[in-house]
């Protein structure tokens, strides 16, 4: 259930990143709404992941704040991001699973670096995270043995066993079939409907987009050239949004 009857779970104001010579973020301001289903879209290198990268703190920025749970991330020394990491998890495009350990004991390892020695309570909860997603028969796998589906799903499973309240996924459909993409797009709408978990998603897939997303912020030149619904989205008439994400390209050979 959204809820806008509180301050928004994340806060962006007036956030600005250079990285090298060239001027990424000039100036955004976004709100995702405790609940919700945000994704961010726009042509490739506009910040997407860069703007992502700001909220759980692997980014600072060099003008503007972040705000988590009412927690302004910006300014934090590592040990300091703990609060922060504890109720933000990211899922990276590759899963960042260690090939070395089996998908349990990567869904478990949060919870030890954490300092949960209970092994039953380590067990249940990794046990639980697994079902969720779909893995329950195939924890004694070792990532090299799923497919990229699975590995996705693990990594999903690892990002909501610390009890997240919010997930931050880059590109989760990337290099995945119809099929599956469309299990990962349910395994997302199942976290929310079930566990009110906030999402923020950076995506480039439009079926998974409007399957998803509550609303969708576009990025364009280092700002926010489009916020609004899906209804909103396809009802805009700004010919970049309409070009976007009906694939559109003026080529003249």
């Amino acid at each position: 259930m959204i809820d806008r009857t509180q301050e928004p779970f994340i806060r962006i104001r007036g956030l600005h990143k250079r990285l090298g010579w060239q001027e990424i973020l000039r100036g955004i301001d976004l709100d995702v709404w405790r609940g919700e289903t945000l994704c961010i879209i726009g042509p490739s290198g506009e910040g997407k992941t860069v703007t992502m990268k700001h909220v759980i703190g692997l980014m600072q920025p060099d003008a503007g704040t972040v705000q988590v749970d009412s927690i302004q991330v910006n300014g934090l020394r590592e040990r300091e991001l703990a609060p922060v990491r504890q109720r933000v998890s990211m899922l990276f495009q590759n899963a960042a699973l260690f090939d070395s350990l089996t998908v349990e004991q990567n869904v478990a390892f949060p919870l030890r670096e954490a300092g949960v020695r209970d092994q039953k309570e380590i067990k249940d909860r990794v046990a639980a995270a697994l079902d969720v997603v779909g893995l329950g028969q195939h924890g004694q796998k070792l990532p090299v043995n799923p497919s990229g589906g699975m590995r996705k799903r693990a990594g999903i499973a690892r990002a909501i066993v610390t009890r997240a309240q919010c997930i931050l996924y880059d590109e989760p459909t990337s290099s995945l079939d119809p099929v599956v993409s469309d299990v990962i797009d349910t395994v997302i709408l199942r976290l929310q409907e079930r566990h009110g978990i906030t999402s923020l998603v950076v995506t480039h897939d439009m079926k998974s987009l409007f399957k998803i997303a509550d609303r969708i912020a576009m990025l364009k030149d280092g700002l926010i050239h489009f916020l609004g619904t899906k209804e909103e989205l396809r009802a805009c008439p700004d010919k970049i949004v309409q070009d976007f994400i009906n694939g559109r390209a003026e080529v003249d050979f």
